[in-house]
Order: structure tokens, then sequence, then C-alpha cells
């Protein structure tokens, strides 16, 4: 049997993962279409890794043109069962600096055109998101962060917003009134759809500006953002050196049964179509029934 994997995608500035042996790039079909890039495989420190550059190679994807669908599903159906999700933010407080980096703990979607499920069109689930990011996953990803150096913080709300634009000066404010300490564009739905696949997931946010509120800093700009990133890289390429080895088998946390009572269709109401498509998610809860063998005809 295949060990189980650890999928990494890698958000701005993020392309390569770096000291990966028997590296393969392989092309997944999804039935959600096609993921943002071929899936870069390979072993680090011999514990099997999948890697997908979430803009792909070159940067060629707006936020809201990710198929976050496809890209769990990819990861999910090459053998992952842990995501860590690096992705770029801004700050939307004064104790949490450009170069910093944050372990959100909770989420809050504020897209507007993104599809944020595997489900419907006949079987129809609700998955729990009060929790969205595994504590076993984060717990061993602050260990990691801490010890590269870097300054952390455990915790706290990632906003995710549609963009590509980055917010106005009054949206800036609201959110900030609402309490959140980072902004994204990609974490959303990301996370939601890693739930339904009972995946552990967990962020690695890089800080690279105050967003546009802070008075003392030039609003956010794309050369401002560009320069941190590739700071922040460097540090992101270190905390995952360190934290792939730590992640293993086997997952005592609640995220393998995630979809155990999630599932509100009756299964005898199920559309065969769906439930041959989300075979790789339900599969275990809901075996397909087996074709009975054609009687033999007399003549």
């Amino acid at each position: 049997m295949t060990a189980p994997a650890i999928g990494v995608i890698g958000g701005s500035g993020l392309y390569e993962l770096e000291g990966l042996t028997d590296v393969r790039w392989r092309r997944v079909r999804t039935p959600f279409g096609d993921p943002s890039d071929e899936f870069c495989t390979g072993t680090f420190e011999g514990r099997p890794v999948i890697f997908l550059p979430r803009h792909g190679r070159g940067h060629r994807l707006t936020p809201s043109e990710l198929n976050f669908r496809a890209n769990i599903w990819g990861l999910k159906s090459l053998g992952a069962e842990w995501v860590l999700s690096i992705s770029a933010v801004g700050s939307m407080k004064e104790t949490i600096h450009p170069l910093d980096l944050v372990l959100p703990s909770q989420f809050y979607d504020a897209t507007r055109r993104r599809v944020s499920t595997f489900f419907g069109e006949g079987i129809v689930a609700h998955v729990g998101m009060a929790d969205p990011v595994c504590p076993a996953l984060a717990d061993a990803l602050e260990k990691a962060a801490r010890a590269s150096g870097a300054t952390v913080h455990r915790g706290g709300t990632y906003i995710c917003i549609e963009g590509p634009q980055f917010s106005t000066k009054a949206e800036s404010q609201i959110y900030r009134g609402w309490g959140v300490d980072v902004i994204g564009m990609t974490n959303m739905p990301e996370a939601k759809l890693a739930r339904e696949a009972e995946l552990c997931y967990a962020t690695l946010a890089l800080v690279t500006d105050y967003d546009v509120w802070h008075a003392d800093h030039d609003a956010v700009s794309v050369e401002a953002v560009i320069q941190n990133l590739l700071r922040n890289v460097a540090t992101a390429k270190d905390v995952l050196r360190r934290v792939i080895p730590a992640v293993g088998p086997p997952r005592t946390c609640p995220c393998p049964d995630l979809l155990r009572n999630a599932v509100i269709t009756a299964p005898a109401a199920f559309p065969i179509a769906t439930r041959r498509r989300l075979e790789l998610l339900i599969g275990k809860y809901f075996p397909l029934p087996s074709k009975k063998p054609k009687k033999a005809r007399r003549g």
C-alpha cells in the first residue's frame, strides 16, 4: 500500500518545492474539470509529497479563475491526507507586521462567484465548519514555523475576498471593524472543500503588507507585495522543510470521518451518475451496489 502523502498548495511566489526526489509531474483528470496545473509528486526525507502551484506555473490564474474543486479532488485522488496551504496575505492588525507568519484558525468567506461544495445534483451533505483547521496539523506547522526564527501568530481569522483587486480603504476599514486578522483571496472555498474531502487542512499565511488601512504605511502596491513575497517565500520553504518530516500517520483528529454523518440524502434516492462521480469521497460510507450476474438464457 502506498503511504499517505502530504499535499502542499503553493501560493503567490511559491511555484516549486525544493528538496524533492523522484520528482514526477502528473496530469490529473477530475469530474470537476482541470486543476490549476499538473501535480508535482515526489518524496522529501522519505515522505510522499504532492505539490500544486495554486495559480499555475508562471502565475497564470486569478483567484476567481482557480478550480478549487479540481485542485482538492486531485490531491485526494493522488493519496494526500494532509494539505498545507501557503498563502500571501495582508495584515489587518497593528500587531501583525509584514514578513510575520500567521496560522489562522478561522475563515470568513466574502467571495461571491465560487462553487464551494462537491455535493449537489441529487446528493446533499452538510459538513461542519466550526473548526475548519486541523488542530494536529496546525500544531506541527506552528512548531516548524517557530523553529524557522520567524515571528509567528497562532490563531485569528482570515477573510477571503473575491479579488483580484485589492480592497478600497472603505472596505479595509469595514473588515478591520469585523475583527479579522489577515486578508487574502484564495483560502475559500479551498478550506471548505478540504473538509468535504476529509483532508487535514492548515494555512501558513505570509504577511506582505498592511492592506490599505494603515495611515503610516503606503497603500498596498504590487511592487511592495512582490518585494516582501520574495523574502517570505524563503521563509516558507524553510518551514516546509521542517514540517513535512513531522507530519504522518496515524490521523487521530476528527478529519478522516467528517462525512460519516454529513450526507443527508437517503442512499436509495442517490442519482447513480452523481453517486459514481462522488465515489472518491463517499465510497467508504455508501458502497456501490454490485452488479448482479445475468442469468443464462435457455434456448
